[in-house]
């Protein structure tokens, strides 16, 4: 693949990438211009690519190859994130390829990272690079190279990560075994981040390798006290708890006691305390949290913005399976209950109290 292009520094990747960074520019240069600014006249036709200019030494390539090397950088570029036009001529570019010229075209785009992650990061880009992801294993295997040493780049970038997600639900089984390795190394820091979390929750749902759901589940399950307090980690544990897997719900469970009615007075971790409310086995560890905090403080939690959903959940679910602790909510609510009628929060909760003969 092409010796000159990994020497070529392409200047609009998102942020510098710092992993097997590059030599510096050898004589080459690129600018890549906005995406749209080349008409659809001026893409190079892969089908008539000069192919010695690919392996052609940076050192003698002359004055018109770089320039050539140059307006492919540009043309390529336009092809994949032209948002100015519809899809059609990346479709009819990309059908007039046969097997071995859309691997050439794919190396191209992988060669320098910074120049990937140009396409990737770019709206238009990731998905066209998303439906280039399963045309053949060859392919696959040049794109899974990519991400694999990009692979946080990739993760926790707003577009890119729809690349990973997509790439994890095509590979086949080694790729996405190799992937799986990757993500639960880095599972904490992808969990806690605005957009690698996303991502994680998309793979994990689609996960068809049991062994390795298995692991991230547990690994989650396990870290469920600083996620569940984490501003991106929390969806991670909703998601994780909607999965309905018993063992995982079981296990957040006890990693949360002592810390739910805390939780519950948080938006988010409401949340992920009403969704352990819905499991008879958490529930019972959510309802007797509740029954042995003091008072006061259960008071302030059946006012509060977010604790009175919760206080309200755990006696609708008590009333239907677990009378004795209903029981034991009520006899500990009553007392406030001229305070809970007033038209505050809390009056859901005085709805329950009242409803009862």
């Amino acid at each position: 693949m092409l010796d000159a292009l990994p020497k070529l520094r392409l200047t609009t990747a998102k942020e510098p990438i710092k992993e097997e960074t590059p030599p510096s520019p050898r004589g080459i240069s690129a600018t890549i211009p906005p995406p749209g600014t080349l008409p659809p006249s001026e893409f190079i036709d892969f089908t008539k690519q000069n192919q010695s200019l690919i392996h052609s030494c940076p050192c003698c390539i002359s004055a018109s190859a770089r320039q050539e090397l140059k307006t492919r950088v540009e043309s390529t570029f336009s092809l994949m994130t032209n948002t100015n036009q519809d899809s059609v001529q990346f479709k009819e570019t990309i059908s007039k390829l046969d097997k071995t010229e859309l691997q050439e075209m794919v190396s191209f785009m992988t060669s320098d990272p910074d120049y990937f992650m140009s396409i990737a990061r770019n709206e238009q880009g990731s998905k066209r690079i998303q439906k280039l992801l399963g045309k053949s294993d060859d392919v696959d295997a040049i794109f899974y190279a990519a991400i694999k040493r990009l692979f946080l780049h990739v993760m926790t970038d707003k577009n890119a990560s729809y690349v990973a997600v997509r790439a994890m639900r095509v590979f086949d089984d080694v790729k996405k075994d190799s992937m799986c390795k990757l993500i639960l190394r880095n599972a904490l820091r992808l969990a806690s981040d605005q957009h690698g979390c996303i991502a994680f929750n998309e793979i994990l749902t689609d996960l068809d390798i049991p062994y390795c759901r298995y692991d991230l589940l547990d690994v989650v399950a396990h870290n469920a006290l600083s996620l569940s307090n984490d501003a991106y980690g929390n969806f991670v544990v909703q998601h994780v708890l909607k999965l309905n897997d018993l063992w995982s719900t079981e296990t957040i469970a006890i990693r949360l006691r002592g810390h739910c009615v805390d939780l519950s007075l948080q938006k988010h971790g409401s949340y992920i305390v009403e969704r352990l409310l819905e499991v008879n086995e958490s529930m019972v560890l959510v309802v007797k949290e509740l029954l042995e905090c003091e008072n006061k403080k259960l008071m302030t939690l059946a006012r509060s913005d977010c604790g009175n959903f919760v206080v309200a959940k755990a006696l609708t679910v008590t009333k239907v399976s677990r009378v004795d602790l209903f029981m034991g909510l009520v006899h500990k609510l009553m007392p406030f209950l001229p305070l809970l009628r007033k038209p505050s929060r809390g009056s859901n909760i005085a709805a329950i109290l009242d409803s009862i003969p």
